[in-house]
């Protein structure tokens, strides 16, 4: 496959994207603050991940990879590129510079990959039985998203875990749960056959651990048929991401799906219920089982609580999507509505302070 070249906004779950792309040849430019900018392109962006059977994290810097990372401001043309991956938090694409990118991209008709938790607008018209209308209150600002064709827009699921470690320069991102990407095909076969050759070529790299021996990589880029697959997450940000979410403190994942195992298959079990019901095949869905053994292993409070307890005034409302969703099919859980009620609770009291 001939090198292509990919904007992707957003350099935190970004780089793990792109140095993954240059790692299997293509170019990459990572759009991002301007100090960040400064450091990826003098020093390269890292990424530590572990390796199957091996003690320790390997650590992969760009600037060794046969593919280029570079990275630049939001005056980028999307023009120039085979594609574009959106990796920045929902409430970020309202921003200046960052909106007019987001409208440029686009009017561009570029295919379009978003590796967000929280599905773009124009994605859920691509999903029979959802009116996406209905679901515009979810947004922090839906109106970004109005000169977008669903056709051109595609949904990854961001299944790894990451975090840019305390004490490190920002051009670092460490993965704790090293899953892979899950990608739904495009409306266009040839956007579709691009995004499979891309996976292919993600798939094939082999990381040289000294002494002659190569050895996989993990976090691939999984290209699916089914426009649900990306939707596997919801029930795991459902029944643990947002109820690390309390009246008055937040708690880790690890917590929240083991503190009332009970409670917590309850709620995974009833979006799973709501996905099937949309279009979904169970066999596409993660078993319970197997997300609440990966919780065992995350001991920090997700990433939404985190900003809640650290004042921020908006953050991505998956959890108001799902009960958005849900009402449209005649379905409701007292316990989502509790925990949209207790989202709803930190963002008024955070914005009254600021």
């Amino acid at each position: 496959m001939a090198s292509r070249k990919i904007l992707v906004m957003g350099a935190s779950y970004g780089s793990l994207l792109g140095v993954k792309l240059a790692l299997a040849g293509h170019d990459v430019t990572l759009v991002c603050l301007p100090q960040e900018a400064a450091v990826i392109n003098a020093k390269g962006a890292i990424v530590r991940l572990p390796l199957k059977g091996r003690e320790g994290l390997a650590e992969i810097n760009s600037k060794k990879a046969p593919g280029k990372v570079d990275a630049t401001g939001t005056d980028a043309d999307p023009s120039g590129y085979d594609l574009v991956g959106l990796a920045m938090q929902e409430p970020q694409y309202r921003s200046p510079g960052v909106r007019e990118l987001l409208d440029r991209v686009a009017k561009s008709r570029k295919p379009c990959m978003s590796i967000m938790n929280m599905p773009p607008l124009p994605y859920l018209a691509r999903i029979p039985g959802v009116d996406p209308a209905k679901c515009a209150e979810s947004y922090t600002d839906p109106s970004v998203w109005d000169s977008f064709d669903p056709k051109s827009m595609t949904l990854c699921s961001p299944d790894p875990q990451a975090f840019r470690p305390p004490g490190e320069e920002v051009n670092v991102l460490q993965v704790r749960l090293p899953t892979n990407f899950k990608a739904a095909r495009f409306d266009s076969a040839k956007d579709t056959q691009m995004l499979r050759e891309l996976a292919a070529d993600v798939e094939a790299i082999r990381y040289d651990v000294g002494g002659g021996e190569k050895v996989e990589l993990p976090v691939k880029l999984k290209v699916h048929d089914s426009v649900f697959v990306p939707l596997a997450k919801w029930a795991m940000l459902i029944a643990g991401n947002y109820r690390c979410v309390k009246a008055d403190t937040v708690i880790p994942i690890q917590e929240a799906v083991h503190g009332d195992i009970a409670k917590s298959r309850a709620i995974y079990d009833w979006v799973v219920a709501l996905c099937v019901g949309l279009g979904a095949d169970k066999a596409d869905m993660v078993p319970f089982e197997k997300y609440a053994a990966a919780a065992q292993s995350l001991g920090s409070p997700s990433s939404a609580a985190r900003a809640l307890a650290a004042g921020a005034p908006n953050i991505e409302r998956v959890d108001r999507l799902v009960q958005s969703v849900a009402a449209q099919r005649g379905m409701r859980s007292a316990d989502v509505d509790e925990i949209v009620k207790l989202v709803d609770g930190w963002l008024v009291k955070n914005r009254r302070k600021g």
